[in-house]
């Protein structure tokens, strides 16, 4: 929902909330490759990381040819976006080969960078090809939709809490994983408990119906790839004596191996293999519902432990 205002010749833009993931990605051309973006005021305190990943490649996405889809990113978290802000997209074109182009872009609010990322994209070619199975996991449809607990939100000051940022965008479905030992576990979120074995697992799809335009469908996975990711860090460190842990995105990496539907179920395999210096270091692998490894993800967090 946009209306819309004349300041001497700069059209003004405000918007109310957007009801699917094609609003968030849906960005204004204000200038030769900038666009501006919206947040949407769905965090009382900072923007998440995957919507402003997501709008970013959409950018860089647009300043391509269509012939050539994105195979990875590389993007770096520099400051807590502003909620309440628009933020804009400043397009560098890197360079268009004859079988790669790159793009970089940096993400800007308040005349500060709050966020870098830099994608090459491919014209589509044949080649050998082989995977990783996909891990045995129960099917969405026999999983309960997570309690508002079981994913990010925020608390408010009066001790309550807001509906998870994400949840009008994706359909999400946690899964249990498995232990060192063989057990089942069931799926975590706080940071207090008994220590968790460093996996996660969950289902999840785009709501509603997205474009054919695949662009759209791997910057729906960019905007889920940020969510519950880094926390997979943290479940080893899980404690009953009132510690904490903090947790904020430094980094993030996709590589996209295959194409895929992002408004179709899709497995997102969890793992963290190391903390250390105060930062931890998490990797996924996303399958189609047929098993299919369509993306890669990696990411590195700072923690930060509190008593």
């Amino acid at each position: 929902m946009k209306r819309r205002h004349r300041i001497g010749n700069v059209d003004q833009v405000t918007r109310a909330e957007a009801d699917s993931l094609v609003e968030v990605l849906d960005l204004d051309l204000i200038e030769t490759n900038i666009f501006r973006g919206w947040s949407w005021h769905t965090a009382p305190t900072r923007v998440f990381g995957g919507h402003v990943a997501a709008q970013a490649l959409i950018a860089a996405g647009r300043t391509v040819a269509p012939d050539r889809p994105v195979h990875s990113l590389h993007a770096y978290f520099l400051l807590p976006g502003d909620p309440s802000a628009p933020i804009i997209y400043d397009v560098d074109l890197i360079r268009d080969g004859r079988s790669f182009t790159t793009r970089r872009v940096v993400a800007i609010q308040h005349g500060r960078a709050i966020f870098h990322l830099s994608a090459s994209f491919q014209r589509v070619t044949d080649g050998p090809e082989h995977q990783s199975p996909m891990p045995p996991s129960p099917p969405p449809e026999e999983l309960p939709a997570p309690l508002p607990e079981e994913l990010p939100g925020w608390s408010l000051s009066n001790g309550g809490s807001i509906e998870p940022f994400f949840s009008r965008y994706l359909d999400v479905r946690l899964a249990p994983t498995e232990g060192a030992d063989g057990s089942v576990q069931q799926p975590v979120w706080s940071s207090h408990g008994e220590p968790h074995s460093p996996h996660q697992r969950m289902w999840f799809r785009a709501r509603g119906t997205l474009p054919a335009d695949p662009l759209y469908h791997v910057c729906a996975v960019t905007y889920a790839s940020d969510l519950r990711l880094i926390t997979t860090t943290l479940l080893p460190h899980r404690s009953t004596d009132g510690r904490t842990i903090s947790l904020a995105s430094l980094d993030h990496a996709m590589w996209f191996h295959r194409p895929f539907r992002a408004d179709e179920w899709l497995l997102y395999i969890q793992d963290s293999p190391s903390a250390a210096g105060s930062r931890g270091f998490a990797r996924g692998e996303i399958y189609t519902a047929d098993g299919r490894l369509v993306v890669s993800v990696a990411q590195e967090g700072l923690m930060r432990v509190h008593s």
